[in-house]
């Protein structure tokens, strides 16, 4: 009998997930940057069409109330204020001819603009 392995990653619903594709993706980007002191910060915002919008960027603070998550050593921190709007979110990257770039599902979203960069 032949073990099926399971490709898809187990989403959390507790935490942010990040795709091992997006993993690879940041940490590609930060070798190119030469710099392995920076996680990937991801929060929410007001603004947008819909409400709020994600922010993504590199940072190397920490601030109080952090929850860092490490993925394959990729860092990902999300603020306390932003954490209840992205437990179960899963962060992918996308290359394709139609769109390239960092994706967010977020099962918390009641809706979301066109664009795809803000929910509410």
């Amino acid at each position: 009998m032949t073990e099926q392995v399971e490709t898809t990653p187990d989403r959390r619903t507790d935490s942010i997930n990040l795709s091992p594709v997006a993993a690879a993706k940041v940490q590609s980007l930060l070798e190119q940057e030469g710099r392995d002191d920076l996680a990937l910060r991801i929060s929410v915002q007001p603004g947008g069409c819909s409400g709020l919008r994600y922010q993504l960027f590199f940072d190397e603070r920490t601030l109080d109330g952090d929850v860092v998550t490490d993925f394959d050593g990729v860092s990902v921190v999300v603020d306390r204020m932003s954490v209840p709007y992205l437990n179960g979110a899963m962060i992918d990257f996308v290359d394709s001819i139609e769109k390239q770039g960092f994706t967010i599902d977020n099962p918390n979203a009641t809706g979301s603009c066109a664009c795809g960069d803000s929910f509410h």
